[in-house]
């Protein structure tokens, strides 16, 4: 019986999140208060007090559903027993800073950064996601294939369940094209912008100096990357996984086959919300899956 540890990434977020934690645990009232010195303005209260909408800022969101994992994270204390931890997305700073491959301060900064790099990104050029749900991956994959402009497969969230990213104009005829090819629905998600997919170019730039400059450890327990889907311990891979992920697909489908294959039986989903739980459970029916 082997325990993967599963953090959640944008999207999650939610009005008074991490409130009852701060006010439970001191060390999670440590972190969020040295995280509010960190970022030179309080996050705290946008997470406690903000409403749905200031929470949706990209520069917010990221940081805010990261400090709700960490903190979350190390309040179980000796609790907190991994064999194998993993991410969605932003989610995978989170598990890299809860396995000890990055420190807190680190993961914090970069994670702020990587926000504002993205709400820049966005800002270029218009550009946008879609859920496509009911069709095969590779269908999914050819007809975005055959779309003139950037529209590429970003998210492998659970069989049936995939999301597309790139430019506007091409992401709505991808959309038209996967309703015809017989998609139960393809829709465009409110989001600011085309993540993990090319557009993401100028933000991966911006960050790759950030990420070059810190500093990574081994961590206590192997980390099922988006990039690769696979386990890994060596903090160079590890590090250059992270500076691929901003353009490249999060392989959440296969990260959660590949973890089941070497032993998974028990994920436990750490941060807000229970998105994470209800994807293991349609990728392995079998999985054990509860909130931490």
């Amino acid at each position: 019986m082997k325990k993967a540890y599963i953090f959640p990434g944008q999207g999650s977020q939610f009005p008074g999140m991490a409130k009852d934690l701060y006010e439970q645990s001191p060390v999670a009232k440590a972190l969020l208060d040295q995280a509010n010195e960190i970022l030179g303005f309080s996050i705290t209260d946008i997470m406690f007090h903000g409403t749905a909408d200031d929470l949706k800022q990209t520069k917010v969101t990221q940081p805010a559903v990261f400090l709700h994992s960490v903190a979350l994270a190390k309040s179980l204390g000796d609790a907190f027993q991994p064999d194998m931890v993993a991410g969605h997305s932003l989610g995978e700073f989170s598990a890299l800073v809860a396995n000890g491959a990055l420190a807190f301060e680190d993961g914090l900064r970069l994670v702020y950064q990587r926000a504002l790099a993205m709400q820049k990104a966005c800002e270029m050029k218009p550009s946008t996601m879609a859920a496509v749900l009911g069709l095969d991956d590779a269908i999914v994959e050819q007809v975005c294939a055959s779309v003139d402009g950037v529209v590429v497969a970003a998210n492998y969230n659970c069989p049936g369940q995939l999301v597309i990213s790139g430019e506007t104009s091409a992401v709505e005829v991808a959309c038209e094209k996967l309703k015809e090819a017989g998609a139960k629905r393809a829709l465009l998600l409110p989001v600011g912008g085309a993540f993990h997919s090319p557009m993401m170019e100028p933000a991966r730039e911006e960050l790759a100096q950030a990420i070059q400059n810190t500093q990574f450890q081994t961590p206590i327990c192997p980390v099922y990357q988006n990039v690769t889907a696979t386990a890994i311990s060596n903090p160079e891979e590890i590090k250059q996984n992270l500076l691929i992920q901003l353009t490249a697909p999060v392989k959440w489908t296969q990260s959660v086959q590949q973890m089941v294959a070497d032993g998974a039986t028990d994920f436990i989903e750490v941060g807000p919300g229970k998105v994470l739980q209800g994807l293991v459970q349609k990728i392995h029916k079998e999985a054990n899956v509860v909130s931490a």
